[in-house]
């Protein structure tokens, strides 16, 4: 197992939503509706909401023994939500629960790992975990969390041809006070951004989204409860361990390497934040500042990137395939092309006028004064300009063949600015 590469993607699931852009507490979306992947409910919560909420997380997945020692590895993880509250008065006083305003809600990682076990036959196993309450006060700030306690449940079956199922459920059975509706005692005592790893040396685990042919039948009849088993490691060189994950991630997820930290969001565009955060007014700095040390480390990146750092975030073709990549990049380049009896060349000056098309991009670029990158010819002899936009703040980028800053025009699309 690459303990690096797996570490990332775990982590990054970990705090997913954490806290998201404007990474301010007084944002509505960094307010109550955090924590919102991976959440295991106490089960007291979840009977008096009729199950509609979880108090459980199912992990189903299939995994071969190739050799005679092999073991299996389980370890669940979440985050554990912890209060920090302010005083309220000049001094914290004892005993008075009001005299504290609660500003925001950092995160306490938990973990739990079992003892391995063989791969060789039928085996049954709980174990229960608490982890205790406790508080403790620096100046006027006061931290705190809830008793919080669980078990694992862990069944390994062993199926046709060498295969074995699992199955790994974890259950809160965190007490709840009398007010089983005060949704911030509940949030207190629920684990958040749950997710399961299983790692077994000298085993082999069988995809649930690619399964081998003779377990299609078997990996159909796995069931997962908030959570889905996706193989991590090295792509196609390691089978030995899942992440059971609350997000929706594929085989072999990986952190783009261009990425300079985590922002917290899966769906993030790291060039878009960065440059926002770094837009953002001294007060709203200020703010973001105070939040936690999670999100100082945000603002610190931002501001102290590099221009390389950055261009770096703008975009990245990858597994670009021969056809595609002279698609894109043709080999046939000419110095020149005749337009209207004007010979244009790299560097010169064209208006844009579409004419094949009518997509959103064309009728945005319609008049646009744009500059000749390149001229090129494809496998037809059609000439075709490589054009960069005069006012793209981008323009550099895209006289560096990134994409996003280039687009392609027919002869008969541009329209010359240049004497005759």
């Amino acid at each position: 197992m690459n303990r690096d590469l797996v570490d990332k993607i775990v982590n990054a699931v970990l705090y997913e939503g954490y806290i998201l852009y404007p990474y301010r507490a007084s944002s509505k979306k960094n307010q109550r509706e955090r924590f919102t992947f991976g959440r295991i409910y106490p089960q007291e919560y979840s009977d008096a909401q009729n199950g509609r909420e979880p108090c459980l997380m199912q992990t189903e997945c299939l995994v071969r023994n190739e050799s005679h020692d092999a073991a299996l590895e389980i370890t669940v993880r979440f985050l554990q939500p912890l209060a920090r509250e302010v005083c309220k008065a000049t001094a914290p006083v004892a005993g008075a629960s009001d005299a504290f305003a609660q500003v925001w809600l950092e995160a306490i990682e938990r973990e739990v790992k079992l003892s391995p076990i063989p791969l060789n036959a039928s085996i049954k196993r709980v174990h229960e975990f608490t982890f205790p309450a406790s508080h403790s006060i620096d100046g006027a700030i006061i931290r705190r969390n809830e008793m919080i306690c669980g078990r694992i449940e862990l069944e390994t079956r062993p199926l046709e041809q060498s295969v074995l199922k699992i199955s790994a459920r974890t259950f809160n059975d965190t007490p709840l006070p009398a007010e089983k509706d005060n949704q911030d005692a509940v949030l207190m005592r629920t684990f958040a951004s749950t997710h399961t790893i299983l790692h077994a040396p000298g085993g082999k685990f069988v995809s649930l989204l690619d399964p081998d042919p003779d377990c299609v039948e078997l990996a159909g009849a796995c069931r997962n409860t908030g959570t889905w088993p996706v193989l991590v490691g090295e792509e196609k060189q390691e089978h030995d361990t899942m992440l059971s994950s609350p997000i929706i991630l594929y085989d072999y997820p990986q952190i783009a390497p261009e990425s300079a930290g985590d922002l917290f969001d899966s769906t993030e565009i790291d060039e878009l934040l960065t440059l926002r955060v770094q837009a953002l007014t001294d007060t709203e700095k200020i703010e973001m500042q105070r939040v936690d040390e999670r999100a100082r480390k945000i603002l610190e990146r931002a501001e102290n990137l590099r221009p390389e750092q950055i261009l770096k975030m703008h975009g990245t073709l990858r597994e670009v395939r021969k056809t595609n990549e002279e698609f894109f990049n043709p080999a046939q380049r000419r110095e020149s092309a005749a337009v209207d009896g004007v010979t244009l060349k790299a560097g010169d000056r064209v208006r844009i006028c579409p004419k094949r098309r009518a997509d959103v991009m064309d009728i945005a670029l319609n008049g646009k004064i744009a500059i000749i990158e390149a001229v090129e010819e494809d496998v037809d002899k059609n000439v075709h300009f490589a054009v960069v936009l005069e006012d793209d703040p981008g323009k550099d980028i895209g006289m560096m063949r990134h994409i996003g800053h280039r687009f392609f025009y027919g002869a008969d699309e541009v329209e010359p600015l240049i004497e005759r």
